[in-house]
């Protein structure tokens, strides 16, 4: 059976992983978008006003220290906020993150300083207050043209006790720069995390059933049959399952057919014995005693000794004989003629056999066949051996005045055939075991009345390997009845 796609472990694994990755996706554009919303400064502040407040700023501070650490107050002020670098005027260059201007740039900034840093200030304003840096979009006034101005854009001046102590600039730096020192911390969280969630989802519930397969699997090992694994789910692990529970119960009822099989031929090895010792033992009596006593007896009693141990020995031989051919028929070693065979030969046969018997005994055996029944496909003498022994067991159990009768006819679309009897009928509590090899609980089962044993487990036998039915009705009082019931298609059914 086919797992559903939707059901399936592989759909399961690649659409969670595909959920997954979507979810980690939206979560770092998020991110990023929060990040980037960080790096404003504040409302409609513009890069040129954020050089211009860190020079006043930086100003302010060298007024209230001149010892200030310059470069510490620009990374606590503005890193990871802007990049800006500050060149000055004794020739140093401090920077907020570490990056750092063109070095072109910084020559033209020092040459300024070193021809006239008050160039920087705007004109006419050096004796009005205090001055105030220059930013103008094309830059400060004659600080150069061509590429380096252009990437230098707006400056802000350092102006410490109304003289020019630096100037701010600012650094470009991409925005991968920025962000991917963070961004990439934050993806590894995620892709941790993600990755972890996945496992757990997708891969939990999958190794919880395995879990259970496994366990289940090492007390099969360990001979405990009875173990199942779980079976909850629609997926490939779920089939699994299934398939092993199964095999499980495969494993034990074959099992169970192995301990039923070891108990039978145990029983039947005693059986089979006990039957057999019976005659062995008279025959071995009598034996010692004719030869013990060979000259004293006389003619008469050594000729009913020898008849004895005739008897016995013939006895030994029918309970081999019916062992052997019960093997057989079990065993299915033996193949069938299969023919049609008419019901009327096999009733006649078996009146013939019996006749006389019933006759000397007082019961009347009679035959009687149905329109439609006169037919049956089988093996002719396996089926007359069938219902000579069904006729000789009801004739050593009914008694005188009684009848058997034998009877054919259609129930069903089946051919039903009935041997019954007026015996004295058979306990409830037999009829369950009245097929067993040996069984004793019955009188009808008992040895010593001339029977093996074992014509009705051959009656089983024979009717079972034509793929019929036997059973048997019966009352204490009312005598017995053997039903055979061919079906309809009984002839297919032969090896």
């Amino acid at each position: 059976m086919h797992t559903a796609w939707y059901r399936s472990l592989y759909w399961r694994i690649g659409l969670g992983f595909v959920m997954f990755l979507a979810a980690l996706l939206v979560v770092q554009g998020g991110a990023i978008v929060w990040l980037i919303s960080r790096m404003e400064v504040g409302p409609g502040r513009t890069p040129p006003e954020v050089i211009r407040l860190a020079a006043r700023d930086l100003g302010d501070a060298l007024e209230a220290n001149p010892k200030l650490d310059v470069e510490q107050f620009l990374q606590q002020e503005y890193e990871g906020r802007v990049a800006i670098a500050v060149v000055m005027r004794d020739g140093r260059l401090l920077s907020s993150d570490g990056t750092l201007p063109s070095a072109q740039l910084v020559e033209q900034i020092r040459a300024r300083f070193t021809a006239n840093a008050n160039s920087f200030l705007r004109p006419g304003r050096a004796n009005r207050g205090r001055p105030r840096p220059l930013l103008d979009d094309d830059g400060p006034r004659g600080f150069g043209d061509g590429p380096a101005n252009r990437r230098g854009g707006m400056v802000g001046v350092v102006v410490v006790n109304g003289e020019v102590a630096g100037v701010v600039v600012p650094v470009p730096r991409s925005t991968l720069r920025q962000l991917g020192p963070t961004l990439a911390s934050i993806g590894v969280l995620l892709l941790a995390a993600g990755t972890t969630a996945a496992a757990m989802l997708i891969f939990g519930p999958v190794r919880r059933r395995l879990r259970s397969l496994e366990d289940a699997a090492r007390q099969v090992g360990a001979g405990d049959l009875g173990a199942r694994a779980r079976e909850d789910g629609g997926d490939e692990v779920a089939a699994l399952a299934r398939a092993f529970n199964q095999m499980t119960r495969d494993l034990q009822a074959r099992a169970q057919q192995l301990q039923d099989a070891d108990r039978t031929r145990r029983l039947l090895l005693a059986d089979v014995s006990h039957e057999l010792m019976t005659p062995l033992t008279a025959m071995r009596g009598y034996l010692e005693t004719l030869s013990i006593h060979a000259q004293s007896l006389d003619t008469e009693k050594r000729e009913r000794y020898l008849a004895i141990i005739k008897d016995e020995t013939g006895r030994v031989e029918h309970i081999v004989g019916d062992l052997l051919d019960l093997a057989r028929l079990e065993g299915g070693g033996e193949s069938f003629d299969a023919q049609d065979v008419p019901v009327e030969d096999l009733f006649g046969r078996v009146l013939a056999r019996h006749g006389g018997a019933a006759e000397q005994k007082g019961v009347t055996l009679t035959a009687e066949i149905a329109p439609g029944a006169e037919i049956v496909t089988g093996d002719p003498m396996r089926l007359e051996q069938a219902l000579q022994n069904l006729a000789a067991n009801g004739l050593r159990h009914t008694p005188r005045g009684g009848f058997i009768k034998l009877a054919a006819c259609i129930d069903d679309d089946s051919i039903v055939v009935t041997v019954s009897d007026s015996g004295a009928g058979i306990a409830l509590e037999h009829l369950p075991h009245i097929f067993d090899r040996f069984y004793k609980g019955d009188p009808s089962r008992s040895g010593r009345s001339g029977g093996s044993g074992l014509g009705l487990s051959i009656v089983k036998a024979i009717v079972e390997r034509h793929g019929a039915t036997v059973a048997v009705r019966s009352k204490p009082g009312e005598g017995a009845a053997f039903v055979i019931r061919f079906p309809p298609e009984h002839a297919t059914a032969l090896a």
